[in-house]
């Protein structure tokens, strides 16, 4: 419940933001008609104990805000089947301006698998952020019979404008 109030909340934020100048925003989702996609994913190697790997990373021009709308995860072994939603050993993060993104912090499973269309997000990027989707290799706390994944993957998708708050133009 808490996350899609949460989503709510930020769509209702970019349908209901004040319009900028020289800005044409969309009926439906309030996002200026000429914004742009960036989509950004990589599979790797698990990392180690104590490693983390950034899997998928975007970073905002100066002058342009944006929206993450989705994030994936991937690993081998969920491939081999959806019952293999748990990560031991690791754990997952999504982090923006270097700081870890609540609630999408020490995640020990797959929340959102690769290639299932994932539940969409509604995260605000303001100007310059630099977005981050990471993996670390942390310890297992208890005795278990769950294999370590030994590939995973990360995707974030989402789209992004120039923030005409910066424009030249007078009203």
């Amino acid at each position: 419940m808490r996350r899609s109030n949460s989503m709510a909340a930020s769509s209702a934020q970019l349908k209901h933001e004040k319009p900028t100048m020289g800005a044409v925003l969309c009926a439906s989702c309030g996002i200026p008609a000429d914004a742009e996609y960036f989509d950004q994913a990589m599979i790797a190697d698990a990392p180690g104990l104590g490693r983390s790997i950034v899997l998928a990373t975007f970073a905002l021009p100066s002058q342009y805000c944006g929206v993450l709308q989705y994030f994936s995860q991937y690993t081998d072994l969920f491939a081999q089947g959806p019952a293999n939603v748990e990560t031991p050993g690791i754990e997952w993060m999504i982090v923006l301006n270097g700081r870890p993104l609540y609630p999408y912090v020490n995640l020990k499973h797959v929340v959102n698998p690769w290639g299932y269309g994932s539940f969409p997000v509604a995260i605000r990027l303001e100007d310059s952020s630099t977005l981050e989707f990471m993996v670390r290799g942390v310890s297992v706390s208890s005795p278990s019979t769950l294999v370590k994944p030994t590939r995973v993957g990360g995707r974030l998708v989402g789209r992004y404008w120039y923030n005409h708050r910066y424009s030249d133009r007078e009203s």
